[in-house]
């Protein structure tokens, strides 16, 4: 493990959505990190036109904080590389960094807002913990669903669901839960993590997940 040790700092937010960079993979489930951050400066006229480090950030204010987007331009499971170059600039407290990621353990339609515990085998997640020495972060996990439905597949079945695009039938559902993701985010900012977690750690599943062959293009 590393043994690099976070400074504490000023009051500040680092939200950070996890993705693969580059345009094939724009769509992909594993890049819903991306999709929700996107849509999060998007609808307040923020755009990520600053280039730090290993990410592309986007800064401005809610309630009266200072929030940094970012998009890791590392791939996923060096994702780590990037959010601790941040956390050093900005001197971000593990309770301040709040990372937005795909789980395969929730079907798609869910959402769920913690602080802290293991990395459930997402290297970009695993990644962070290393690189920054501590698992105390806040995680916003969005489900996506396990291939074909199953509890369990194959590395192959795997790594083709979640770098799969969201199918027709699933589009619907992703626009809500982006939704979903983006007002969690303004409510943990606004209203601290408890508040955030009643209030959206709730059952909303639509149809059970699958790998479909029709992607569409969701919106940025």
């Amino acid at each position: 493990m590393s043994d690099f040790r976070i400074i504490l700092s000023a009051t500040m937010k680092l939200i950070v959505g996890l993705g693969n960079p580059g345009n094939q993979y724009a769509n992909n489930r594993h890049n819903v990190g991306f999709m929700c951050v996107s849509r999060f400066a998007k609808e307040r006229g923020w755009s990520f036109d600053k280039k730090e480090g290993l990410s592309r950030t986007s800064h401005g204010r809610l309630g009266g904080e200072e929030i940094i987007l970012a998009r890791p331009q590392t791939f996923m499971n060096a994702s780590g590389e990037a959010v601790k170059k941040l956390v050093i600039k900005y001197r971000i407290k593990p309770e301040d960094l709040v990372v937005v990621h795909d789980e395969m353990d929730l079907q798609l339609g869910n959402i769920r807002m913690r602080q802290g515990g293991g990395s459930a085998g997402h290297n970009g997640v695993e990644s962070i913990i290393y690189e920054i020495g501590t698992p105390n972060f806040v995680r916003l996990r969005i489900g996506v669903g396990h291939p074909n439905d199953a509890v369990s597949g194959t590395q192959k079945q795997v790594i083709r669901h979640v770098l799969g695009d969201f199918d027709g039938d699933e589009a619907a559902a992703i626009t809500k839960v982006i939704d979903d993701a983006g007002n969690a985010l303004a409510t943990l900012v606004r209203d601290g993590i408890e508040r955030a977690m009643n209030q959206f750690n709730k059952s909303n599943s639509t149809k059970p997940t699958h790998i479909g062959d029709t992607p569409v293009q969701l919106p940025d």
